[in-house]
C-alpha cells in the first residue's frame, strides 16, 4: 500500500473564504502521525511555507524523536518519525517521486460535496493499482478550491446521521484512513 498523506496549511481557506496560511497546530502533528502509523501511511507530509511555523513544528518533531519524549514515549517516537516538513504539495508530491518513482495521484479531503467526488470503495481500488497516493487534509476552513479542483480526484465527504459536518481535521483523517484502508473489514462504505 502506497499511501502518504499531506496536512496542507497552505493554500486554505478562512471563515471568509479568503486564501490563507493557516498555524500549525501541536495536537494535528503527532495525533494524526499515530493514526498514520496505525494505518500503515508511508510518510506524513506537514505543508507549510510559513517559516516560523515550520521551526515550530521541527521543534516538536525533534523533541519526540531525539529530546526527553524519545525516551518517555518510544511509541509517538515511531509515529513522528513518519514526518517530513516541506513548502508545498508540489514538493511533497516530489518527495514521493524519489522515493517511489513515479508522482503520486493526489485526493482531496472536504466536507464540502463535489462533482468530482470518488467514493471510498473507488478510493480503496486506487490503493491497490500501485501507484502512490497522496491524500491532502486542509486546516481551517479547507483546502483552497485550486487545490480541490487541480487534485486528480476528490474524496466523498464524511457523513454523519445529523446535518452537522465541522470535523476537527484529526478525526476527519483517522476516519478516513480507516474507511480507505479498512473499509473492506466492514460493510462497505460508499
Amino acid at each position: 500500500m502506497l499511501i502518504y498523506i499531506g496536512l496542507v496549511h497552505h493554500p486554505v481557506l478562512n471563515k471568509n473564504g479568503d486564501e490563507i496560511a493557516s498555524a500549525v497546530t501541536i495536537f494535528d502533528i503527532h495525533d494524526i502521525a499515530r493514526t498514520a502509523k496505525t494505518y500503515g501511511v508511508k510518510n506524513y507530509f506537514i505543508i507549510t511555507p510559513v517559516e516560523e511555523q515550520k521551526y515550530l513544528t521541527r521543534r516538536v518533531i525533534l523533541h519526540w524523536t531525539e529530546g526527553f519524549g524519545s525516551s518517555y514515549n518510544p511509541n509517538r517516537k515511531e509515529a513522528v518519525e513518519l514526518i517530513e516538513v516541506v513548502d508545498s504539495i508540489d514538493e511533497a508530491c516530489r518527495s514521493i517521486e524519489l522515493i517511489e518513482g513515479v508522482f503520486p495521484y493526489t485526493i482531496a479531503t472536504s466536507a464540502k460535496k463535489t462533482e468530482r467526488d470518488i467514493s471510498f470503495k473507488t478510493g480503496r481500488n486506487l490503493l491497490k493499482s500501485g501507484k502512490p497516493i497522496l491524500l491532502l487534509f486542509g486546516t481551517a476552513w479547507g483546502l483552497a478550491d485550486r487545490i480541490i479542483n487541480g487534485s486528480d480526484f476528490s474524496l466523498d465527504s464524511i457523513s454523519g446521521p445529523t446535518d452537522y459536518n465541522h470535523l476537527s481535521v484529526r478525526s476527519a483523517a483517522a476516519i478516513i484512513l480507516d474507511r480507505l484502508v479498512c473499509g473492506e473489514c466492514v460493510e462497505d462504505i460508499k
